[in-house]
């Protein structure tokens, strides 16, 4: 889905859903805003339009018709777009599992990141799958989960876990 509202908007999309009890993912970053002249340290969407719904068509589609700012992402057949639900049940359940999760669009990944394939066995991202992201500097590894054309995030994990892939 999107949310074209402003991002200083009083009331977004992900407020909205929230109060209305219906499940939804959008990943969030902290930044530091300015608030009445003084810097907050607050919790925002890393992208501004992109919230995942989990809810049928039927539920959504009165909201949509009310809320102008709220619309649905479509593939190019005018389809709105699905993401299956084992994929984003393993990108949220990765994202959560870590303290501090990278998001990344897909032209944001290099192949100089991209090093090796790997396999987390034990601790919470047992049996996960990914390629190991390399950043020039950085002491801690990251596996890369991906949703294709849309969104990367890169979760920490302990190296003890890590197996690689052949």
């Amino acid at each position: 889905m999107r949310d074209l509202t402003r991002p200083n908007a009083k009331m977004p999309a992900y407020k909205m859903l929230e109060k209305m009890k219906i499940d939804f993912f959008t990943p969030m970053v902290h930044k530091l805003v300015m608030v009445n002249g003084k810097r907050e340290d607050r919790e925002v969407p890393f992208m501004q339009d992109l919230i995942f719904v989990h809810e049928v068509q039927a539920v959504i589609d009165p909201i949509v018709e009310n809320v102008h700012t709220f619309q649905y992402r479509f593939l190019k057949q005018r389809k709105p777009m699905t993401v299956r639900n084992a994929d984003m049940e393993r990108f949220i359940q990765a994202v959560e599992s870590s303290e501090n999760p990278k998001f990344y669009r897909p032209s944001e990944i290099t192949p100089d990141m991209l090093s090796r394939k790997i396999r987390i066995i034990g601790g919470q991202l047992d049996g996960y799958e990914g390629t190991l992201l390399t950043l020039r500097g950085s002491k801690v590894k990251r596996l890369l989960v991906e949703l294709p054309t849309l969104l990367a995030a890169a979760v920490e994990v302990q190296p003890e876990f890590i197996r690689l892939i052949d």
